[in-house]
């Protein structure tokens, strides 16, 4: 009985969905490396904290040169979380994981470089008229997003007007607002968007998650089970209210 009772509990194992960019490098290397620190230069964090997967399918590479490519986008703080359509003779424990089957989003776009100056003196006197603010781009879905169906929409919110269905996935740059039961998978904020926002009109979900932080249903608080509430961030803590 004494054993019984200190043995360790059980490792518990959950399943989870992650976005990650994926590079695809050419040869030569040396030539896509530069393009690489070329489009880095136009944004410092457009790597930062994004988990990266290289995809060397149809490249003719050694496990050296394999090995010194990954060295190199680690020098760039490019983290490399697995290497996709490599063979497996390839890869190593010095090397990140084999990684298959992954499922195609949207393209990220890629940074744009800063217009240089005119050198017109005049030109530059003129007074400059301000510029109108952006708007937020966002979609709209009129049906249901039934089980199975993945929306994926990373330039900004995403709006379902009905429900989302057990097995059914939104994945949004910005606010996810479901006017209808979430059941399914709501992740706001993925280009990494603190402050984008989780409404829903009843809460059934099985994961929610902003800006990478996530919880499973088994991790939410029964009382808001049924809910229509919105959800948001709060020094990295899920947040929630009760929608009137």
């Amino acid at each position: 009985m004494t054993d019984v009772l200190t043995q360790p509990r059980p490792i518990r194992l959950k399943g989870r969905s992650y976005l990650a960019l994926t590079l695809t490098p050419e040869q030569p290397f040396e030539d896509w490396l530069a393009r690489l620190d070329d489009l880095a230069s136009r944004s410092a964090g457009f790597f930062l904290r994004r988990p990266v997967v290289l995809d060397v399918s149809g490249l003719e590479i050694d496990r050296a040169e394999l090995r010194e490519l990954v060295g190199k986008l680690g020098s760039r703080q490019v983290r490399i979380m697995g290497i996709e359509g490599a063979s497996p003779s390839l890869l190593g424990s010095d090397l990140p994981p084999a990684m298959a089957d992954g499922r195609p989003t949207s393209d990220f776009e890629a940074p744009v470089a800063a217009e240089s100056p005119k050198a017109d003196a005049a030109a530059s006197s003129e007074p400059v008229a301000p510029q109108p603010p952006k708007a937020v781009p966002s979609i709209i879905v009129t049906q249901p997003v039934r089980s199975g169906q993945s929306l994926v929409f990373l330039e900004g919110d995403v709006t379902v007007i009905g429900s989302v269905a057990s097995g059914a996935e939104i994945v949004a740059g910005g606010s996810v607002h479901v006017y209808g039961t979430l059941r399914g998978r709501a992740m706001a904020g993925t280009m990494g968007n603190g402050a984008a926002r989780i409404f829903c009109r009843k809460l059934e979900a099985e994961l929610i998650a902003i800006d990478g932080y996530y919880k499973t249903a088994e991790d939410m608080e029964p009382g808001l089970r049924g809910k229509s509430v919105q959800i948001w961030l709060e020094n990295e803590a899920f947040k929630v209210e009760a929608l009137a």
